[in-house]
């Protein structure tokens, strides 16, 4: 095992900045309830106030917009109930935190690289009178191909339709103007940017009707029962303000791209005809199972991932790539790589060099030996 190991997997969770370490740990120390009234309470407030000041920038939002939760599963649910629509329709690449909150919703396909067909909204929003929500992802956490959210909100919009959008993988990676949008509600993680895991926030356009998903006090502006976490938001907020310039990593992302595609021309990057993040690839490499390539490179040093990371740790076909028309043999030799606010160009040749001897050690002799037979 090399000595130093090489984390690749950001868009599953990105190691803790230090800003935010160091937030969680005064927070800790200090101690309180952020609803009570004496000084401690009072301390514990202004740290929960400023975190939702933080966040609220990091999109464009107002803070009293910024509900905090559990995280972006949570904010997920939270949007798509509390919006009190008798109609979903949500896009065929959507986080399983979005499909299994809903699974009555109508789903609007996709393209070969992965981008909502706007006409075949347009359709669905016109074939029935009931109110909607229209929820659209604004970066694939697999792929990350960036969806276009403005338009989806112009029709939703012409429709007499809501709009959720999780930005779970885009916040703090790309520009996110949630006013900008016009979306109702957006859907936020601080550990996909650098903060811990266990907090999110649910933005929610002011205006926007919201019936909060269980009766206790009244934190959140009523709209989220239960005592905040407030080291965890205090983290959050730290993070979000060290990532409100997002990540400059694309540079890093294309030369990793172009160095596999030159080593092995029969490799294939999803979603490459399309605008993404510059954080996220997912490439395959002919002839290997992604199962395999995760095993391997971990054991070289290097961590990366095979679609999602919700899955119980388990490597799973992508649903994502078969919505795309990908082809199961292809989908299934498929990884991730996803670059984080502390990668560096000799985290990318690390990864070039092992990706390299694994495909001259197990793929590219066992695709020698199908072509001789």
């Amino acid at each position: 095992m090399p000595a130093t190991y090489v984390y690749l997997d950001h868009n599953a969770s990105s190691p803790l900045r230090p800003a935010a370490f160091d937030a969680m740990v005064e927070t800790l120390r200090a101690g309180g309830n952020p609803s009570s009234v004496h000084r401690s309470g009072r301390r514990a407030r202004s740290i929960v106030d400023k975190a939702r000041r933080q966040v609220a920038a990091l999109i464009g939002a107002l803070p009293a917009e910024v509900v905090f939760t559990s995280g972006g599963t949570e904010a997920n649910a939270l949007a798509l109930a509390g919006a009190q629509a008798t109609r979903v329709i949500a896009s065929a690449v959507e986080h399983d935190s979005v499909r299994r909150a809903r699974p009555d919703a109508e789903t609007i396909p996709v393209d070969g690289n992965g981008v909502v067909d706007l006409a075949a909204l347009e359709r669905m929003l016109a074939a029935a009178a009931a109110p909607a929500l229209v929820s659209v992802m604004f970066a694939n956490n697999e792929t990350g191909v960036l969806q276009p959210i403005g338009e989806v909100v112009r029709l939703a919009r012409g429709a007499g339709a809501l709009v959720h959008c999780d930005a779970v993988q885009g916040a703090g990676k790309a520009p996110v103007d949630v006013h900008g949008l016009g979306v109702d509600f957006i859907s936020l993680s601080a550990h996909k940017l650098g903060g811990p895991a266990g907090v999110g926030a649910l933005c929610v356009r002011s205006g926007a009707s919201l019936v909060p998903d269980r009766r206790g006090g009244g934190q959140e502006f009523n709209r989220r029962a239960g005592t905040e976490n407030v080291a965890g938001i205090a983290g959050f907020g730290a993070a979000a303000e060290a990532a409100v310039d997002g990540l400059a990593v694309g540079a890093l992302r294309d030369h990793l791209e172009t160095s596999l595609l030159a080593f092995a021309p029969g490799s294939k990057v999803f979603g490459a005809e399309a605008l993404r993040l510059s954080n996220t690839s997912c490439i395959s490499m002919p002839g290997v199972p992604a199962e395999t390539q995760v095993m391997s490179l971990d054991l070289a040093g290097v961590g990366v991932s095979a679609g999602a990371a919700c899955s119980s740790g388990k490597v799973q076909r992508s649903a994502v790539l078969a919505a795309m028309g990908v082809a199961a043999a292809e989908g299934d030799t498929a990884i991730r790589v996803s670059l984080g606010w502390n990668s560096s160009f000799e985290d990318i040749e690390r990864l070039i060099a092992a990706w390299r001897d694994l495909y001259i050690r197990v793929g590219y002799s066992d695709i020698k030996r199908a072509q001789a037979a």
